[in-house]
């Protein structure tokens, strides 16, 4: 590498502008917003949760997942329910219609990127997702050193 930390930045833009084009192709198809299909993901693959456990699994603030699931109750691809464990608690659930939407769509993201993942070897997706996971930390770590600072 020439210049390691500019062709990794390069690398990693080129990356991030596949991975946004094909998410706002999918997604328009569906007639939704990235924010509200990254909701409606993880209600799909995790069941009915919490505003508080969405917006920790998609990196939101309990008040923007909110607002989102608010749209998606409009949609009729969510809905609140209670708990039948404890009543006070109030979950968030995909709907059979989004799980309908889910099925009719021509291309799955996931398989997208699982078909992409497969064309490497076993070592290099290894590779790949240490090096993510390293950079997500350190990411993390440089964002927390300046909420400390600050």
């Amino acid at each position: 590498m020439r210049n390691g930390s500019s062709d990794l930045l390069m690398t990693y833009l080129r990356v991030s502008q596949h991975m946004s084009r094909l998410f706002r192709e999918h997604f328009g198809r569906l007639h939704l917003t990235f924010p509200q299909a990254l909701v409606l993901s993880v209600l799909g693959e995790e069941g009915p949760l919490p505003i508080s456990a969405l917006a920790e699994r998609t990196g939101s603030a309990n008040s923007t997942v909110s607002g989102i699931v608010d749209r998606l109750e409009k949609l009729e691809l969510a809905r609140r329910e209670r708990s039948g464990l404890d009543r006070r608690v109030i979950l968030v659930a995909a709907t059979e219609q989004y799980e309908t939407l889910r099925q009719r769509a021509v291309t799955d993201v996931g398989g997208y990127f699982s078909s992409v993942l497969a064309t490497l070897s076993q070592e290099e997706r290894a590779m790949v997702a240490q090096a993510l996971s390293k950079l997500d930390e350190a990411l993390l770590a440089k964002e927390q050193e300046g909420t400390a600072a600050g």
